[in-house]
């Protein structure tokens, strides 16, 4: 019993004062403890250098410690924010849908530079949007059945507009979808707002 007293009175007197958080303190290595905090969060999962320095600072490692061992790390391949938002690109076009637009969106949010950004991507083809855009149109058709054409088309269009489609290919697809949908009747070309 008065083990566990001792252990737990030590365990309030580490805690610090008053329980509210103050900074981290730096470690006593703390190149060593950057290294450790980066090769962790890449284990789980790819992550820009924009992100590691973040997870960083948090730790409470030296601003130029951080970039000495981000700088190895990267001379060494294992951060690349090219690779990182060309794999991004690709993963969420195919896995989600999701238009330059929207992409461009999450890769900034990332840390990632906006020349990297443009050239990931610019690797989307105009076909690839299209047929992206077709297929989410789709599925959602069945879900707007009971709607009537106007709302049915904005639900639709907006639905792509949130995955960061232009205005023009989503109306232009919604069209095509509805027209070709054995649910719904055909629709003039002034059914349909220009755009």
């Amino acid at each position: 019993m008065a083990g566990r007293r001792r252990s737990r009175a030590q365990g309030a007197e580490g805690s610090g004062e008053g329980g509210g958080e103050s900074a981290p303190r730096p470690p006593a290595d703390p190149e060593a403890a950057a290294r450790e905090v980066c090769l962790r969060l890449l284990t789980l999962s790819p992550k820009t250098r924009s992100q590691l320095a973040e997870a960083l600072a948090r730790k409470g490692i030296p601003d130029e410690v951080s970039e000495r061992v981000l700088g190895r790390f990267t001379e060494v391949g294992l951060i690349d924010d090219e690779a990182f938002a060309q794999a991004w690109v690709r993963s969420r076009h195919t896995g989600k849908g999701l238009a330059p637009r929207a992409l461009s969106a999450e890769l900034r949010r990332r840390g990632v530079a906006d020349e990297t950004i443009k050239e990931a991507v610019a690797e989307l083809q105009p076909e690839d949007l299209q047929e992206a855009a077709r297929a989410l149109v789709s599925r959602k058709l069945h879900a707007t059945r009971s709607l009537d054409h106007d709302r049915r088309v904005r639900r639709l269009v907006g639905m792509l507009a949130r995955k960061g489609y232009s205005p023009g290919l989503a109306y232009s697809v919604v069209k095509d979808v509805l027209n070709d949908s054995s649910d719904t009747e055909a629709f003039a070309d002034d059914d349909f707002p220009d755009g």
